[in-house]
């Protein structure tokens, strides 16, 4: 009988951790990443190798596939998951699911290799997938909102793929990545990591309100943005809309709306030959000082080191 006590109680404990562990991720400030994706691109390729390693908690409306090399010990969050890293990593997150990848000692010895593929959520038609040869990708996407682990032996088949897409270009490469989904659709022993659903959190993330924040920034992210214009445009006073902001967004309104200026920086960096000052004031910052300050903050490094670092190494179909 004691025996039978014990371990109700040691249920009881694990079940309590659990809930305080999903409470604790719900309601930490996890923030937005504003990626480079514009409407009428299918997808994008980052491939880089550097020695260092920061991917902190964050979610984006688009799916997500992360390849990560040379960084076994960090530890990985995905929704209420947290796990350990080996020497090959590949895992794929559904649209607004937490992720990140954190708390690794790098001996300075280790070149990391980490290949990041980003696509918009309905890149792929309801209709299509339901077609019987697409049926495997819809439930790789449908399962991806759990989060997916895949294998080693996965990994290593489709590592050489992975670094091709970032070499091709054109219609080609799009047959070549929607391969790549049906691959890792029907490869053997993924592992579903978080026992949070994410199918349904457009309504936390993106009401029609904060929506009409994004598409106002979006509107007007190069011209100067005065926190009561955007107030009005949602019929708010600014005390109001302030507070509104920092409750959805996990950010003040200005912290916002450099967010967004500095994704749309990013992307120019990428995919523009325009000067580093031409960037900074066509995103709707006032300085280049200010830019790069805020810059370095966000990416770890200046928008010059940025663009040499990318150089060569991206690829948006």
């Amino acid at each position: 009988m004691c025996q039978n006590y014990m371990c109700t109680i040691l249920s009881f404990l694990i079940v309590l951790l659990y809930h305080y562990l999903t409470l604790y991720l719900l309601h930490m400030i996890i923030h937005r990443e504003i990626t480079p994706l514009k409407e009428d691109d299918c997808f994008l390729v980052f491939n880089r190798r550097r020695n260092d390693f920061t991917f902190p908690i964050h979610f984006h409306p688009e799916y997500e596939i992360n390849f990560i090399r040379n960084a076994k010990g960090a530890k990985r969050i995905v929704g209420d998951h947290i796990g350990e890293v080996e020497d090959y990593e590949l895992v794929m997150v559904g649209p607004n699911v937490y992720h990140g990848w954190e708390d690794f000692k790098n001996d300075n010895s280790k070149i990391f290799h980490e290949i990041t593929i980003q696509f918009p959520r309905y890149l792929f038609d309801s209709l299509l997938l339901n077609k019987n040869i697409l049926k495997p990708i819809k439930e790789l996407l449908k399962a991806s909102n759990h989060g997916i682990l895949f294998s080693k032996e996965t990994i290593i088949n489709v590592e050489k793929r992975l670094n091709s897409l970032s070499k091709k270009n054109g219609f080609k490469n799009f047959i070549e990545f929607q391969a790549l989904l049906y691959d890792l659709a029907t490869s053997n022993n993924k592992k579903s990591l978080t026992n949070l659903s994410f199918e349904d959190q457009d309504d936390f993330h993106n009401s029609q309100r904060i929506e009409k924040v994004y598409n106002f920034v979006k509107e007007n992210y190069n011209k100067k943005i005065m926190i009561e214009d955007a107030a009005l445009a949602l019929n708010m006073t600014v005390i109001s809309f302030s507070r509104f902001i920092k409750k959805r967004a996990g950010k003040t309104f200005t912290e916002f709306v450099n967010e967004h200026r500095l994704g749309y920086a990013t992307r120019k960096l990428i995919e523009t030959n325009e000067s580093i000052s031409e960037i900074c004031f066509n995103c709707g910052f006032n300085n280049i000082s200010n830019f790069n300050r805020r810059f370095k903050k966000k990416q770890g490094c200046t928008p010059t080191e940025f663009r040499e670092n990318f150089n060569g190494t991206r690829n948006i179909i």
